[in-house]
């Protein structure tokens, strides 16, 4: 992988190595979204860390693995625990597979991690199931609460989830003024055409 001035910071920055960048891009590119949202992903899950544990889940790895979600892999939190992180990239793939052609940006990508349900759903769904109230997770995840409101909803993820990819120089964003300011040159620029 030829990398840009911005992948070899990264690459410093997280002590990464060149083959499991490798396998973030290949891992990336088979499933369709951005390396860059993926590894944001494992920063915000796991610290990039494969040996990352959640004390109260059990939760494991690069992406936070529970332990249900590893037996239906075909393994097990305790063995992806002793996996390196190249040696979790298929395990993050097959994990993800199912959700190729749905994630369409960095929110899809984490919800696919943590909530796959709100993929594809408006910035204002709140998160909820049949079995699991919006309070509860609410109060099980109160990093996402940002208002207090007892419920999470996905516009809330995105926004905590871009904040600390920004943070960690993993992503940019260029406000809405920046943004119009884009589209307002290329609409002069075509109707000068």
């Amino acid at each position: 992988m030829q990398l840009t001035d911005t992948w070899k910071n990264i690459k410093a920055k997280f002590n990464l190595t060149d083959e499991f960048l490798d396998a973030l891009n290949g891992t990336a590119k088979r499933v369709g979204i951005n390396p860059a949202d993926l590894l944001s992903v494992m920063h915000f899950e796991s610290g990039i860390n494969p040996r990352a544990v959640n004390k109260y889940s059990g939760a494991s790895g690069l992406i936070q693995f529970m332990p249900t979600t590893a037996k239906g892999l075909g393994t097990s939190v305790e063995a992806i625990r002793k996996m390196d992180a190249i040696e979790q990239m298929p395990l993050v793939e097959k994990y993800l597979w199912p959700y190729r052609g749905k994630m369409k940006n960095l929110a899809d990508v984490y919800l696919a991690v943590f909530f796959p349900a709100a993929i594809g759903k408006p910035n204002s769904y709140v998160l909820k199931t049949s079995k699991l109230s919006a309070g509860l997770i609410a109060k099980q995840n109160p990093v996402f609460d940002t208002n207090k409101d007892g419920t999470i909803t996905k516009g809330e993820i995105l926004a905590i989830v871009n904040k600390k990819a920004e943070k960690a120089g993993l992503r940019t964003t260029i406000g809405p003024i920046a943004l119009v300011l884009v589209a307002v040159i290329g609409l002069f620029f075509l109707i000068k055409k």
